[in-house]
């Protein structure tokens, strides 16, 4: 038996991350989300060049394909690989056949400078037609005058931002900096230490099983009156089993819910990416309902059509070689390691 659904959204990955496992520990052990930014990501994201992004992409978007997600949302940071870096991330999805809309996180990490080759890099990508939002990293490590330039690059290109709010509780001020900045077509991930009567506008991205492998606490976004999809975080793209553990974190705390809610946040991927509501993916099990996905494991991909074309079948993308994928992947993994 199998059943047909939409494609899936994921509303929040870091394609980059992909090559991420299996690097070297850290040079210390990492006890708070700061230390974790500070020790793992941010070494790592600066050791990357785009070969590297390339073949992460690559590898991301065959793994949303493989779990049956036709779209990613993606964010992007690479400080010393700025220049060109979205292109090549949305050259890679388009290789595998996946839908992507791209964005650089904008950030004062690296200096004023870095920040403004952050923010050209979105100007560039958008205004040459590529799709996509304009990126923030977060507000604490962006200064005002940054945070101004590209809410106010995203108002000129007519296109949302991307961007961290309230992730871990270093990100506290958020809700003061971002006010009268966010409209409705932005996209806010996380927000677990987000006030629950803000009033910032926008989509909440929920990470659930980022948030609980960062230790940051639960965000319990139903009790928002924003929209809420979910995304990853860079933890593949599999959004079956994020809407399973979305729905057991929901039921953690309110015994009475049932999976309607999580399976609501899944279905909000298809206003953020529409076009992914007319894709199709064959799925192992019959039937797709909310109740039943929730308790059924090994549910799988059989067929993916995206824009009318089966870019996965009998278990392989048909576009590209899996193998060559993982292990080009691999090699690149080696020398991102390396530099670690």
């Amino acid at each position: 038996m199998s059943t047909v659904t939409p494609g899936l959204v994921c509303a929040h990955h870091h394609l980059y991350s992909a090559l991420a496992r299996g690097m070297p520990a850290p040079p210390k052990v990492a006890t708070t989300f700061g230390e974790i930014l500070e020790q793992v990501w941010w070494r790592l994201d600066a050791a990357l060049d785009l070969e590297m992004i390339r073949w992460s992409a690559m590898l991301g978007a065959l793994e949303a394909l493989e779990s049956g997600t036709t779209a990613i949302v993606d964010h992007h940071e690479s400080p010393n690989a700025i220049e060109g870096s979205l292109s090549v991330i949305a050259d890679a999805c388009a290789e595998v056949g996946v839908r992507v809309v791209c964005a650089y996180g904008v950030t004062d990490r690296h200096g004023p400078d870095g920040a403004a080759r952050g923010v050209e890099e979105n100007r560039r990508f958008l205004a040459g037609g590529g799709r996509g939002l304009v990126g923030i990293h977060a507000a604490f490590t962006c200064s005002d005058a940054t945070l101004e330039a590209a809410a106010g690059l995203a108002r000129d290109l007519g296109v949302g931002v991307h961007v961290h709010v309230c992730e871990g509780l270093e990100d506290a001020a958020a809700p003061a900096r971002l006010a009268g900045l966010t409209r409705d077509d932005w996209l806010l991930a996380h927000c677990v230490h987000l006030p629950t009567d803000h009033a910032l506008k926008g989509t909440i991205l929920h990470n659930p099983f980022s948030n609980l492998n960062n230790a940051v606490g639960y965000a319990n976004p139903a009790r928002f009156t924003n929209p809420v999809a979910l995304g990853t975080d860079g933890i593949g793209a599999d959004m079956i089993e994020t809407f399973r553990i979305a729905y057991a974190l929901e039921r953690s705390v309110d015994v009475t819910c049932g999976p309607g809610t999580a399976w609501s946040w899944l279905e909000t991927g298809w206003s953020l990416v529409p076009e992914a509501k007319g894709d199709r993916v064959t799925w192992s099990y019959d039937p797709m309902d909310p109740w039943q996905v929730a308790f059924t494991p090994g549910i799988r991909p059989l067929r993916v059509e995206i824009g009318g074309e089966a870019v996965f079948a009998d278990g392989s993308p048909t576009r590209v070689d899996a193998d060559e994928i993982r292990a080009k992947a691999r090699e690149q993994a080696v020398r991102l390691h390396a530099r670690l």
